[in-house]
C-alpha cells in the first residue's frame, strides 16, 4: 500500500499562486484548485511549509522565507530573517545585521530585487542595506542560487528577491504591531539611552467584487545602538622585540536609528484578461549619534616583558579627546507600474516600468579637546599612563597629569596634536606673534581644532521591461518567454570636508558649560570618566571657523565622481516538462544578450606648488586639467540551463549550468584619483628606505579608479539532491562550482613619489609642505628617532599606488547541507519539536591569494523550535568563520577590512491567542525576542594574532505585540 503524506506538487502550486500574479499561473492554479485542500498552518511550522513548497516547485535551486500575512515576519528587518537561510550569512554593521553574503559573495556581488525589479542602495556601491527594509512591510523573499534567462537582476553569488504583498492574491487583514526594544548595556554616553520602539500598521482590502485590491503598510522605528570600540593604529616591534601600539583609537559609540516606511500596492483587475498593479515604497531614515574617545600617538618607556605580553608606561601622553557627532540621513523612493494582458488562452504580454531614487547625506564632525593647543606645552607638562599589553590589546591601569579630561573647566577646546599641515595653502590666516613653548610662533600646523566630514550620495535607476509568454505545443518546449529590458542608472558622490579652527586661536579656552552633557564612561578601557559635550555646538554657534578642505585635501576631490550605466538585455527562455526512462523532469533553457554602455566623470586631485589642490591660480575653481571623463561599451552572452528530475516520489535531483556577471563596484569605476600625503609627524619621520616603508608604512599614497572595468564573470555548475519526506521536513545536499573568469584585481605597487614612473617621472614633493620642522626635542616616528627642536624632517621617497584592473581569475567550490526535521517522526511525544540545520563549506581561491569579500570558509546554522497550540519557542545559532569586507575609512573613502569569525545566538518565545480559549484575545500574538544572547564581540586581529579592533555590542531584547483585527 502506497502512503502519501502530502501533495508536494499541488502544495507548491498553491504557494506559488499566492506569491505571483501571472495570468498563466492563475489558469494552471484553477485547474488544480479542486484537488488542493486549503492549508492554514501558522507560526514557524507554517513558514517552513510555505518555504519548502516553493523550493520544491521551483525549477532553479532556491531558498525561501515566507509569512502567512503581511506584517508577520518575526524579525526587526528582513536582514535578520535572511541571515539564517542555508548558504547565506549576515554581516553586522554597527551592531545590526545589514549585509548578506550568498555562497560567500558579499551583497555587492549578489543581485537584489523587489518583486523582480532591481533595487538600489544608499551607500557607495550596488549592495543593498537589507536592514533598511522593516520586516513589517514584507511577506517573504526568494533567494535564487542558480539563475535563468528571465532574471533581470543577477549576481555571481545569486539573486535575492524581496516580496511585498499583492492584494488580490492575499487575504484581507488589518494588523497592528508594537515593539519595545532595549539593549542590555546602558549607554556610556550620557545624552543617549538604550531604549527604543517600533510601531507598524498594515492592511489588505478588496473592493468592487474583488477586482480592486489595496495593500498598505506603515512602519516607524526608533532603535538604539551602543558599542564600545577598542582600536589601535597598528603594532610595531621595538628594539627589544616587544610589540606595542603605534597609536590609540578607542571610543564609546552611541547611535539611534529612526526609520519611517510607507509601502502601498494598488491592484486592479477590470477584466479577467487584464491585471494592473501600481506600487510605491518610501523609506526615510536617520542614524545619528556620537563617537567619543581618545586618538593619539603612542610612545613608551620602562617596558618589561616580551612579544605581545608586556607592562610599561606610556610617556609624553598628549591625548586628543575626540567628540565626533554623527548624522546620517537618507531617503529611498520606488515607484512601479505593471500591466499583464492575456492575449488568448496561450499567450500573454507584460509591461513593467519602474523608477527608483535614493539620496543620503552622511556627516561626521570632529571636535578636539585636550590639555592645551599643540605646541603650548613642553614634554614635562604632558601626561603618562601605566599599561598592560597582551594579545587581547592594551589596557591602561593608571595615569598621571591627565585629570583635565574629567573636568570641563580644565579641558581645553583645541587641537592638542600637530594636525594642521593640510592648511598650508592658507597659512597666512594663522600668522601670529604668539610663541609656542619652543619659542617659535604658532602656525597653521597648530590650527586644526576639528574637522567636518560629509558626503552626499544620489542615485537614480529607471527600468523598462516588455515580455511575452506563450504556451506552445512541441516535443521539447511547452512554454516560451521572450523579452527586452532596459535600465538606466546614475550615481554620484560628492566628498566634502572643512578644517575647523577655534576662535581662541592661537590660545585656547575650556569647554563652555552650555555644551556639557556630563561625563562619559571610558573606564572599560582604563581611561576613566571623560567630559561629554555637544560636538556639533562649536560648528553651529560660530566658535569654529571653517575652511573648505576640498581644495586642500586631494583625496576629497579624488573621491568626487559620477557614474552612468545603460544596459539593454534581450532574453529568451524555454520551459519544458517531460520524462526519460520513466523519470519525470522539468526545467528551462535560456539565453541573455546584454549590451552595456558605461561612463564616469571625476577629478584627479594633486597638490600644486601653491599648496592647493587643482587650483593653480587660487580662484577657488577646479582647474579644467584635473577633470577626467572615461568609459567603455561591451556585450555579454549569458546562457542558462536548469533541470529537475523527480527520481522517486518527492525525491529530486537538480542540475544547473549558467554564466553570470556581477558588475564592478561603483567606487572602483569612478574616473577620479589622487596623490595624498599624511601630514602627521609620525608618518613624515619614517626613515627613507624601502625596508622601513615596507615595515612602518609611508605618508605617500596614490589612487586611481577605472571607468573601463568589465563586470566580474563566472561560469557556474550546480548539483542538488533533495528528499522531501514531510510537509515541513526535507534534507538536501548541494555542491556548486564557480569558475571566476574575470575578477577585479586590487593593484598595489611601490613607487617613487620623487620620480613616478607611472606618470612620466612626476616629482610630487613640495618643500615646505611635505617636510616638517620639529617643534620640541623628542623621539619621533615608529622607529623612535631622536630629533632636536628646529631639525628639518623629510619624508621617505617611496609609497604605494593603488588601482583596479580586470583579469584576475579564481575558483570557488562549495558544499551545502540542509536538514529540516520535525522530531515527531522519531516519537509522538516529540510532536511540535523540530530542527532546521544547515552547513556551508567553501573553498575559494583567487590567483593572487586575496580573499573574496564576504566569503567565509564555513557557515553553520541551527534552529531548534517547539510549536504547539499557539505557543512557540525558537533558539537559533549562526556561526561563520573569518571573512573580509569593506568599511568606511578616512576622508569618507571605502577601505578593505577583515573580520574574525563570529557565533551569534538569538531566541524567541511567543504565544498566539488565536488558539487560546479566550475569544476576546483572538488575533493577538505576543513575543519576546533576544539577539546576540551570548554577548559576542566583533574582533579583528593582525598577522601576529593581536587584536587591532574590538567592538562590543551586548545583547538586545524586543517585546512585541501583534494584533490582527481580521
Amino acid at each position: 500500500m502506497k502512503r502519501q503524506i502530502f501533495k508536494p506538487a499541488l502544495l507548491s502550486l498553491a504557494v506559488s499562486s499566492a506569491l505571483c500574479s501571472g495570468q498563466l499561473l492563475a489558469q494552471e492554479t484553477d485547474k488544480a484548485a479542486d484537488k488542493v485542500e486549503i492549508i492554514e498552518v501558522k507560526g514557524i511550522r507554517g513558514s517552513l511549509i510555505r518555504a519548502q513548497a516553493e523550493k520544491m516547485g521551483n525549477s532553479s535551486i532556491v531558498e525561501s522565507i515566507s509569512a502567512e500575512d503581511i506584517g508577520k515576519l518575526p524579525d526587526s528587518s528582513i536582514a535578520e530573517s535572511l541571515s539564517r537561510l542555508p548558504g547565506l550569512s549576515g554581516e553586522r554593521v554597527g551592531g545590526r545585521t545589514s549585509g548578506i553574503s550568498v555562497r560567500g559573495f558579499k551583497e555587492d556581488f549578489t543581485g537584489t530585487s523587489l518583486n523582480g525589479r532591481e533595487l538600489i542602495g544608499i551607500g557607495d556601491n550596488r549592495g543593498v542595506e537589507y536592514d533598511l527594509y522593516p520586516s513589517e512591510i514584507m511577506t517573504g523573499a526568494t533567494i535564487f542560487k542558480t539563475t535563468d534567462a528571465t532574471l533581470m537582476v543577477q549576481g555571481i553569488g545569486g539573486t535575492v528577491d524581496l516580496r511585498t504583498v499583492r492584494p488580490l492574491q492575499a487575504k484581507e487583514t488589518l494588523t497592528v504591531n508594537a515593539t519595545y526594544e532595549a539593549n542590555q548595556s546602558d549607554s556610556d554616553n550620557p545624552e543617549f539611552d538604550n531604549k527604543g520602539q517600533r510601531i507598524a500598521l498594515s492592511f489588505v482590502e478588496k473592493f468592487a467584487d474583488d477586482t480592486i485590491g489595496l495593500a498598505v503598510a506603515l512602519a516607524s522605528t526608533e532603535s538604539p545602538n551602543n558599542q564600545r570600540k577598542y582600536g589601535v593604529w597598528g603594532y610595531s616591534e621595538n628594539a627589544n622585540g616587544q610589540l606595542l601600539p603605534t597609536g590609540l583609537d578607542t571610543q564609546s559609540i552611541s547611535t539611534e536609528l529612526e526609520r519611517d516606511t510607507i509601502s502601498a500596492v494598488l491592484q486592479f483587475r477590470p477584466a479577467d484578461n487584464l491585471d494592473i498593479s501600481i506600487d510605491a515604497l518610501d523609506i526615510d531614515y536617520s542614524d545619528s549619534g556620537v563617537l567619543r574617545g581618545f586618538i593619539e600617538p603612542f610612545s613608551s618607556a620602562n617596558v618589561t616583558g616580551s612579544g605581545a605580553n608586556s607592562t610599561g608606561t606610556q610617556v609624553n601622553s598628549n591625548p586628543v579627546l575626540r567628540t565626533d557627532p554623527l548624522q546620517k540621513d537618507g531617503k529611498l523612493q520606488v515607484f512601479g507600474l505593471n500591466l499583464e494582458y492575456q492575449l488568448n488562452d496561450n499567450w500573454s504580454v507584460e509591461l513593467d516600468v519602474a523608477s527608483s531614487e535614493s539620496e543620503k547625506h552622511d556627516s561626521r564632525g570632529e571636535s578636539y579637546a585636550g590639555l592645551a593647543r599643540s605646541g603650548a606645552l613642553n614634554s614635562s607638562q604632558l601626561g603618562s599612563r601605566q599599561f598592560v599589553m597582551s594579545p587581547d590589546g592594551i589596557v591602561f591601569t593608571g595615569s598621571s597629569g591627565l585629570d583635565a579630561f574629567s573636568d570641563p573647566t580644565l579641558l581645553q577646546l583645541t587641537g592638542p596634536q600637530v594636525w594642521g599641515g593640510g592648511m598650508a595653502n592658507i597659512a597666512d590666516q594663522f600668522s601670529t606673534n604668539v610663541l609656542q613653548a619652543n619659542g617659535e610662533p604658532f602656525s597653521y600646523f597648530n590650527a586644526q581644532d576639528g574637522f567636518l566630514n560629509f558626503a552626499d550620495f544620489t542615485e537614480e535607476l529607471k527600468t523598462y521591461r516588455l515580455e511575452t509568454i506563450g504556451l506552445i505545443e512541441s516535443s521539447y518546449i511547452n512554454k516560451v518567454t521572450l523579452g527586452v529590458n532596459y535600465s538606466d542608472r546614475y550615481k554620484d558622490k560628492e566628498n566634502k570636508g572643512f578644517f575647523a579652527t577655534a576662535e581662541s586661536y592661537p590660545l585656547s579656552t575650556s569647554i563652555p558649560q552650555s555644551y556639557v552633557y556630563g561625563l562619559a564612561d571610558l573606564s572599560w578601557a582604563g581611561f576613566g570618566q571623560v567630559v561629554a559635550y555637544d560636538g556639533f555646538a562649536p560648528f553651529r554657534d560660530g566658535t569654529y571657523t571653517l575652511n573648505d578642505a576640498g581644495l586642500l585635501e586631494p583625496d576629497r576631490l579624488g573621491d568626487t565622481y559620477s557614474v552612468d550605466e545603460e544596459v539593454t538585455t534581450f532574453y529568451i527562455k524555454g520551459d519544458f516538462e517531460n520524462e526519460i526512462a520513466g523519470i519525470p523532469y522539468t526545467g528551462n533553457i535560456g539565453l541573455q544578450y546584454v549590451r552595456t554602455e558605461q561612463s564616469s566623470e571625476g577629478y584627479v586631485g594633486i597638490v600644486g606648488a601653491n599648496f592647493a589642490v587643482c587650483d593653480a591660480n587660487n580662484d577657488k575653481v577646479i582647474d579644467t586639467d584635473c577633470e577626467v571623463t572615461q568609459g567603455a561599451s561591451y556585450n555579454h552572452v549569458l546562457p542558462s540551463l536548469n533541470l529537475s528530475f523527480e527520481v522517486a516520489d518527492n525525491k529530486f535531483v537538480r542540475v544547473a549550468a549558467n554564466k553570470t556577471i556581477s558588475r564592478a563596484r561603483i567606487d572602483q569605476m569612478k574616473a577620479s584619483g589622487f596623490v595624498k600625503f599624511d601630514q602627521g609627524i609620525e608618518s613624515i619621520a619614517i626613515p627613507n628606505t624601502i625596508a622601513d616603508v615596507e615595515n612602518y608604512g609611508t605618508p605617500w599614497s596614490k589612487f586611481a579608479g577605472n571607468p573601463q572595468l568589465r563586470p566580474l564573470e563566472s561560469n557556474n555548475v550546480d548539483l542538488s539532491l533533495e528528499n522531501y519526506f514531510e510537509a515541513d521536513g526535507y534534507v538536501s545536499l548541494a555542491v556548486f562550482y564557480k569558475d571566476l573568469v574575470n575578477w577585479t584585481r586590487d593593484g598595489n605597487s611601490l613607487i617613487n613619489f620623487r620620480n613616478d614612473e607611472t606618470n612620466g617621472g612626476a616629482d610630487y614633493f613640495i618643500p615646505g609642505f611635505h617636510d616638517r620642522i620639529i617643534d620640541q626635542d623628542g623621539l619621533y616616528g615608529p622607529a623612535d628617532i631622536f630629533y632636536s627642536a628646529g631639525d628639518l624632517v623629510t619624508p621617505p621617497d617611496y609609497g604605494y599606488y593603488s588601482f583596479f584592473e580586470d583579469g584576475l581569475k579564481g575558483k570557488v567550490k562549495g558544499l551545502e547541507f540542509t536538514a529540516n526535521t520535525p522530531l515527531s517522526m522519531l516519537s509522538e511525544s516529540l510532536d511540535g519539536f523540530g530542527l532546521a540545520a544547515s552547513a556551508t563549506i567553501i573553498d575559494a581561491e583567487l590567483e593572487d591569494g586575496t580573499s573574496i569579500p564576504g566569503q567565509s570558509d564555513r557557515v553553520y546554522s541551527l534552529t531548534a523550535y517547539y510549536e504547539m497550540e499557539g505557543f512557540e519557542f525558537r533558539v537559533a545559532a549562526t556561526d561563520r568563520s573569518d571573512f573580509s569586507t569593506y568599511q568606511r575609512g578616512g576622508s569618507n573613502k571605502i577601505e578593505t577590512a577583515s573580520r574574525n569569525g563570529v557565533t551569534l545566538v538569538d531566541a524567541q518565545i511567543s504565544y498566539d491567542f488565536t488558539q487560546s480559549p479566550f475569544d476576546m484575545l483572538e488575533g493577538l500574538r505576543v513575543s519576546l525576542q533576544g539577539t546576540n544572547l551570548t554577548d559576542v564581540d566583533e574582533e579583528t586581529v593582525d598577522d601576529n594574532g593581536i587584536v587591532t579592533t574590538r567592538r562590543q555590542f551586548g545583547p538586545s531584547y524586543m517585546l512585541n505585540f501583534n494584533y490582527s483585527f481580521y
